[in-house]
């Protein structure tokens, strides 16, 4: 219903959008009274965060392993540059000719994973492209084109990207269950960087299975849950995972640069691993 304060519109002209002509045309930007923008700018900022400290440490090429702690930033370390890593999944694929961080031999992995998921392009797509910038509130683009053209189209590799992203995670598990080693690679033992590497691995399966490419892996293909009750129980359980999907990337995301930097700690000489026993 026409309410007499609706912007005017010349004959034949159409600004598209949520101005489009077939819907009602408001002249408030929004009509909403709360802090939405508080939200997305959190967002933004935590994203950016990490961005940062994630770009220093890859770049860094150093102070990423003590034994037994070696970041999850580098692991596994493909280049002959490594940092040694006795018993270590370092398989020197690459030779001497890279000269780089070897951390950007397998960031890509992890970071495409996480780049590529649904509520990480919904996150930064809000915090910093406001597109749209929160619930009811108009993105300011003139035009709208979704993920149709490139390089947006790409998102596309996100299921791609988790069959990348679950063998990294299983090395991970691997450098989980070395340190439950000492500095002298004798078993047993236990640091406070163990409990550290413990909470990440868990998280970060917990993320990983959450997605929802996994949970249409498991059941998504199915007609008859009846017939196939083990796959049925196992897409209950991703489903409730994938519930908490937001909670878990973010968690997630803390704990690997958390875990990172406990390792940059140790290996820098500005902290000694407590032994737990």
């Amino acid at each position: 219903m026409a309410t007499g304060t609706e912007p005017h519109l010349k004959k034949g002209t159409d600004p598209g959008g949520v101005r489009h002509g077939t819907r009602a045309a408001i002249g408030a930007a929004h009509l909403r009274t709360d802090r939405w923008w508080v939200q997305p700018a959190a967002t933004a900022a935590g994203l950016l965060a990490f961005v940062v400290y994630s770009t220093w440490r890859a770049f860094a090429d150093s102070d990423y392993y003590e034994a037994p702690y070696v970041s999850p930033f580098y692991s596994p370390c493909l280049a002959e540059n490594c940092a040694p890593m006795r018993d270590g999944p370092n398989w020197e694929i690459f030779g001497s000719w890279w000269g780089l961080s070897p951390a950007l031999l397998i960031l890509v992995f992890p970071l495409g994973f996480r780049l590529t998921c649904y509520y990480y392009r919904k996150a930064y797509y809000r915090g910093f492209w406001a597109s749209p910038p929160a619930c009811a509130v108009a993105e300011p683009h003139a035009t709208y084109t979704g993920e149709t053209r490139f390089p947006l189209v790409l998102q596309n590799l996100h299921r791609y990207f988790f069959y990348a992203a679950v063998p990294v995670a299983g090395i991970l598990t691997y450098d989980t269950v070395l340190t439950f080693r000492d500095e002298h690679y004798a078993w047993g033992h236990a640091g406070l960087g163990t409990l550290v590497f413990l909470v990440n691995i868990v998280l970060i399966w917990a993320y990983t299975f959450s997605c929802h490419s996994c949970r249409h892996i498991v059941g998504g293909k199915l007609k008859h849950f009846s017939k196939h009750p083990v796959r049925y129980r196992m897409w209950r359980w991703v489903g409730w995972l994938n519930g908490r999907h937001m909670l878990l990337a973010w968690a997630s995301l803390v704990s690997v640069a958390l875990a990172d930097f406990y390792v940059y700690l140790i290996a820098s000489g500005a902290f000694d691993d407590p032994r737990l026993f």
